[in-house]
């Protein structure tokens, strides 16, 4: 941490700040040194090293605008969920105030994204100002903002609004920070270049999940290694079952092997779902009894792999049909259930002369798959249902067991090779391409690129019609589809799975009879007939759709009266359970007022509800007691796990769970008296008509029909050749697997571009808005408005130090921190990824993730955006989790100790992390960048 700044305060394990660089015992130094960039010129000699007529430093300048466009996302995203918002936008929204002109907009930075990239959308721009914007949307948005529904807060859990509002922020603050330059044209950004290398290597994609070794999940290195077979005495005579044998290693630990059958599996995906209520889990893969036999002709070396000639044949259950597509194993396909890597025990000399049964060997691979996904879940690998499906009842390998697990060890190792070699020929093929490919990029990221490409489709036939450098991107893409079809249907633990799945859905649609439902039927009248069915109120009574929505909500509103009933018997206190309901539903300013005292004296909400004096009844002195007690409870039991105190703490968890359950149904209500306004209705239908009906008369016109015999014929075809590639032998050239895959895309490529050239030429300028729309994103990042404003930093800095807003030196003193805390957090960043990296140091493949070939053709760059904005912007989210509704269910001491034990996990993994310092002054700056940035923006 030697480059860090020494006075940038970093956070400790317990939450605590400290003002030194990471360790709190050192005092911190009387002077701060000054933090050192790449060059090794300190921060002091750059501000010397100022442009003429400049204030600021490039990097001054970045940060300072970077800070206040923040704040000002921040109170825009804060304030749209306020009734008024709307009013204060601007055009198309009326106000109380008469039409509010660009320059005096509060929202600014919404207001420019909205009338730019929301309100002339390819389908938007048609919707009529007052009887859409102002007379249906306007309504709508400011009834819902009124009916207030709960904040994170009162539901004890982040709701979807918080997480969509968050990330909203996040991304407005990227696009106006990249896209809105500064006068100067020195803007300046902190550069690590070597943290793409290091963040690309430590992405735990592509092989690397498939390692059969070294490959650490969640503390947990799992293997599915061999099968064996056990006997079993039922009533009368013993049964042979297939027995799966698990490698486990834990740091710590000694490796153990434990024996699984399939059911055993099953039974821990249902623990699981019952251990944790809710959770959204992958699925066990389906029963598979193939196995695959291999033979093997040594030449004399037994660990010479160059000298072994396998073949490999199918046996499986003849009941499935797709058992022919058997040995589909990880990273490959039958052709790779060959690989057997000379069979070495390596302790045999020879390679014996003959056929070799891999018992079970499909399945053995899908459920490696399926145990590392589950591990992949932090959640899941912490369960206990986890730890003894993984720990319970090691057992001890004979010798023809160990030589099982060393022959599909070999295999695994061999089936990783022939991925990287299919990886590496069609890399290969891409790069020749590389020459064409910078051209075209080139054209697609200069003005107008994107609608010169599909004006080119729209007015030639076929794709060798098309000009050279779009040829050789179609050859291109030719090749990543490839290399993605390999990916999904052969390269994976699970592709077994997925090609049985997607061959028996291929088998069960009715493509003749769906070709002809899409060409005789007319989607634009049906959908237009169900909904005016659904829509229609006759006589002014409630429409079927108010019906079949309200009777859901209702639905849940009577079964949380149900929770609600059972809570307040268990209480046994009416006036406990009135004044939770009655903070429930009061008014939004009594709730705040609330929610403050609750901050601010660090007490749960709760307690605060309950000894307010703005919700009557006051409680008695043996009631305030008794919350009180009930609180101190609480906490013990959650914190210290003490049964005895438990007991006491029900009543405080029953009173949350109260809260939890009349803020939910009152979210309910509010919807429902939302359906219920007939402005909403009319919304849907004017949604309806705007973004379905220009689609369904391309669709018509078009004649899209036609291409469903074309995707028919595509997936028959692209089966046959996963199948064939699957039959391959070991010594078949990878070059042949390659080009089988280009070769089935290029017939069929033809088909597709004749599908988008159907559809573009009778679209009526669809395609063409659609471009533009986003050619004006791409523009805006890029170059800024289209006015061509620009924010001059120097200028404000210097404005509002002679009028006395700002003090010069504590506002540079602030910004330099400002500076020295982003190069901090990315330097922290980064040793935390190297620290990653240093503990898959086992991990062959640790340095040699696969990426598809041609994948680096784009940059950040090329679309406006900053590569270090956009670490920048995953720093931000590596700090955030998400937290799911799969709590719920849990009693709510169990849910709160989660909740804190996230918390702490969370302080664990960002101690040390350097805190960003307090910035008080620089808001001296903000009525005048405000008023700069309206200008900027209505430009």
């Amino acid at each position: 941490m030697s480059d860090l700044p020494a006075n940038t305060p970093t956070k400790a394990l317990d939450g605590t700040i400290h003002p030194s660089n990471g360790d709190p015992t050192e005092p911190a130094p009387s002077k701060p040194l000054p933090f050192r960039t790449k060059s090794g010129m300190s921060t002091k000699k750059q501000q010397q090293q100022l442009a003429p007529g400049q204030i600021l430093t490039g990097k001054q300048e970045h940060y300072l605008k970077r800070e206040l466009v923040s704040q000002q996302v921040v109170y825009e995203v804060s304030e749209l969920s306020s009734p008024t918002a709307l009013q204060r936008f601007g055009a198309p929204f009326r106000s109380e105030f008469g039409e509010v002109a660009p320059v005096d907009s509060d929202l600014p930075l919404l207001r420019y994204i909205f009338v730019h990239h929301v309100r002339n959308f390819p389908f938007l721009d048609q919707a009529k100002e007052k009887e859409f914007w102002q007379d249906k949307l306007q309504v709508f948005l400011e009834s819902f903002a009124n009916k207030h529904i709960s904040s994170s807060e009162d539901r004890l859990e982040e709701t979807k609004r918080r997480k969509l509002a968050v990330k909203a922020q996040k991304l407005v603050e990227l696009m106006m920070v990249s896209g809105i330059p500064t006068a100067s044209g020195y803007e300046e950004r902190i550069r690590f270049s070597e943290l793409e290398v290091v963040d690309r290597s430590a992405n735990e994609q592509g092989l690397l999940v498939n390692t059969p070794e070294g490959h650490a999940i969640n503390g947990w290195d799992v293997n599915v290694a061999g099968v064996r077979t056990t006997s079993v005495k039922r009533t009368v005579r013993y049964h042979q079952h297939a027995e799966f044998v698990l490698r486990v290693r834990q740091p710590g630990h000694p490796e153990i092997y434990v024996g699984r059958r399939y059911g055993e599996f099953a039974r821990l995906h249902k623990r699981v779902r019952t251990e944790i209520p809710g959770k959204v889990l992958p699925p066990l893969p389906r029963k598979n009894k193939t196995s695959t036999t291999s033979s093997f002709f040594g030449g004399g070396g037994g660990d010479d792999d160059a000298s072994s000639i396998s073949s490999v044949s199918t046996q499986g259950n003849t009941q499935d049909e797709f058992s022919a597509s058997s040995s589909r194993l990880l990273g490959g396909h039958k052709r790779n259930s060959s690989l057997q890597q000379s069979m070495t025990t390596r302790s045999s000399g020879e390679i014996p002369r003959d056929t070799i049964k891999l018992y079970r060997e499909e399945q053995r691979v899908s459920l490696r798959a399926f145990l590392r996904t589950f591990l992949q879940n932090k959640q899941i690998a912490e369960t206990k249902a986890m730890k003894e499906f993984l720990t319970l009842q090691p057992i001890t390998l004979n010798e023809e067991e160990m030589v099982d697990i060393q022959r599909r060890k070999d295999m695994d190792e061999k089936r990783m090779e022939e991925q990287r070699q299919f990886y590496e020929i069609a890399r290969q093929r891409a790069k020749e391409l590389d020459v064409y490919m910078e051209k075209f990029r080139r054209d697609i990221v200069e003005s107008n690129g994107l609608t010169k490409l599909f004006a080119e489709i729209k007015t030639k036939d076929k794709i060798d019609d098309l000009s050279l450098e779009y040829k050789k991107f179609a050859e291109w893409l030719r090749i990543e589809v490839a290399a993605t079809i390999y990916h999904i249907f052969l390269a994976e633990d699970n592709s077994p799975e997925l090609f049985a799945q997607a061959k028996r859905i291929h088998s069960m649609l009715p493509y003749t009879a769906l070709k002809q439902v899409i060409r005789f039927a007319n989607p634009a009248l049906v959908m237009t007939g169900v909904l005016d069915l659904f829509l229609a109120q006759p006589f002014g009574s409630r429409s079927l759709a108010q019906r079949v929505f309200s009777m859901a909500l209702n639905d849940g509103i009577k079964t949380f009266q149900r929770s609600i009933d059972s809570l307040c018997k268990k209480i046994d206190d009416p006036i406990l359970c009135s004044k939770i309901k009655k903070f429930s539903d009061g008014d939004e300013n009594t709730k705040n007022i609330i929610r403050n005292e609750a901050v601010v004296d660090d007490v749960d909400l709760i307690v605060a509800i309950l000894r307010s004096e703005l919700i009557e009844p006051d409680l008695t002195g043996e009631q305030i007691g008794k919350v009180f007690n009930a609180y101190v409870a609480w906490n013990s039991a959650v914190e210290n796990v003490d049964e005895e105190m438990k007991q006491g703490a029900e009543l405080f968890a029953s009173l949350k769970q109260l809260l939890k359950m009349h803020t939910r149904q009152r979210d309910k209500a509010m919807m429902a008296s939302i359906l219920e306004e007939p402005t909403t209705l009319y919304l849907f239908r004017d949604l309806f008509t705007i973004f379905y009906e220009p689609l369904i008369r391309v669709y018509k016109s078009a004649n899209v029909y036609n291409s469903v015999t074309d995707f028919s014929e595509f997936a028959d075809d692209m089966f046959s050749v996963i199948e064939s590639a699957q039959r391959q032998d070991v010594s078949a050239d990878p070059n042949q697997t390659v080009q089988s895959f280009i070769d089935l895309c290029a017939r069929h490529e033809h088909n597709f571009y004749k599908f988008v050239h159907e559809v573009h030429i009778h679209d009526n300028g669809l395609f063409t808005q659609l471009m533009g729309w986003l050619e004006g994103i791409l523009e805006f990042l890029r170059k800024g408005p289209p006015s061509g404003g620009k924010l001059d930093m120097n200028a404000l800095f210097q404005g509002a130090v002679d009028v006395g807003q700002v003090h010069k030196e504590k506002a540079i003193e602030e910004i330099d921190a400002l500076i020295a805390w982003q190069a901090a957090r990315k330097k922290w960043h980064q040793d935390k990824t190297r620290q990653k990296m240093a503990a898959d140091q086992n991990d062959p493949l640790a340095g040699e993730q696969e990426t598809a070939p041609g994948a680096s053709t784009f940059k950040s760059s090329d679309f406006g955006l900053n590569a270090s904005d956009l670490q920048d912007l995953d720093y931000s989210d590596s700090g955030t989790d998400d937290e799911s509704d799969e709590e719920d269910d849990l009693d709510p001491i169990a849910a709160e100790r989660r909740r804190r034990a996230k918390r702490q996990d969370h302080l664990r993994r960002t101690a040390g992390e350097p805190v960003k310092p307090p910035v008080s002054h620089l808001t001296g700056l903000k009525p005048s960048f405000l008023a700069m940035l309206r200008m900027v923006l209505a430009g």
